[in-house]
């Protein structure tokens, strides 16, 4: 059996072939050589790389800690390791990410559904339940792995959600999601850029987005799982990172229903503005600025007037 995992340093005879690679050993000294490399989160990828390659929960690993592990398991989890010590997302080398009730696949070339896009779901679905709506239908702008529409699905009272994205690839994966749900019937796919693909006439219930919001001259303040790995053309929007967000405010109400509901996620200390701007529409009324978990100003919602024109 091989004496190192991947290429941690040896330290303290740790390396020694007569000491065995248990479960928690290699669960600590994984941990130790991901910070080295400036992962933050270094104990806890390692135990989610741990336990996808021993096919166990985290919490069952620990009842398993003292086990000895497999040379083949030690093998499968060798270049996981080095791919996370790279800074590849954690999210990647799974192939799935854990969204509200959901969980999707993800893959490289498709953004990662975050937190705070659960949180804009949340608002559109509690919006729905205090305003008793019922059989709705939505249209998500840059839906990416279709994390958004997918929850509004399973969690809300819609029963059919139009999603557009740009990305060929992008699609594919929503695609994929939908049928892994059984949601192929309810969820409609169109490649485009934001309206675009909306047809003629048709009108939406709730329009809601999580376009790209940061600001060109912010690139080097991401860590390198986001700007090495992710998608560019999700994640950046001009120099003050708002242009989409306006461009999604402005075209909103020619393609919604009389009463329905605009959502929007922005970046943080953008909120003002895109507020602001939506304000100046004279087809949204009733603007609203929510915070994340973390306290920052991150949702938008806007209602469609009642004098919207019939036509849009």
């Amino acid at each position: 059996m091989k004496t190192g995992i991947g290429s941690l340093p040896k330290t303290n005879g740790v390396g020694q072939a007569s000491k065995p690679w248990t479960v928690l050993r290699v669960m600590l000294q994984s941990a130790d050589y991901l910070a080295d490399k400036g992962v933050e989160s270094a104990r806890l990828d390692a135990e989610h790389l741990l336990a996808h390659v021993l096919g166990i929960g985290r919490l069952e690993m620990y009842l398993q800690h003292e086990r000895q592990m497999q040379p083949s398991e030690l093998d499968d989890f060798r270049p996981l390791l080095k791919r996370r010590a790279s800074r590849e997302p954690l999210q990647y080398i799974l192939g799935r990410q854990a969204f509200r009730d959901l969980e999707v696949e993800v893959a490289p070339g498709v953004l990662i559904p975050r937190a705070e896009t659960e949180q804009l779901v949340g608002a559109v679905l509690e919006w729905a339940e205090i305003n008793g709506r019922d059989s709705l239908v939505g249209l998500d702008l840059g839906t990416g792995s279709g994390a958004i529409a997918l929850s509004l699905l399973t969690e809300g009272p819609f029963h059919r959600m139009v999603a557009t994205d740009t990305s060929e690839e992008a699609l594919n994966l929503a695609r994929k999601n939908s049928t892994n749900l059984g949601l192929d019937d309810r969820l409609e796919l169109r490649l485009g850029s934001l309206f675009a693909p909306v047809l003629t006439g048709e009108c939406f219930d709730v329009v809601i987005s999580n376009p790209p919001y940061v600001p060109d001259g912010d690139r080097d303040d991401l860590p390198p799982e986001v700007l090495d790995w992710e998608p560019h053309e999700a994640l950046f929007a001009g120099s003050g990172g708002v242009s989409m967000l306006r461009k999604v405010a402005a075209g909103a109400a020619a393609v919604m229903e009389q009463g329905g509901l605009l959502a929007l996620e922005v970046g943080a200390g953008q909120a003002g503005e895109v507020a602001s701007f939506m304000d100046s529409q004279d087809k949204l009324e009733d603007v609203r600025v929510l915070r994340d978990l973390a306290g920052i100003e991150r949702i938008l919602t806007a209602v469609c007037s009642n004098e919207r024109d019939e036509q849009g």
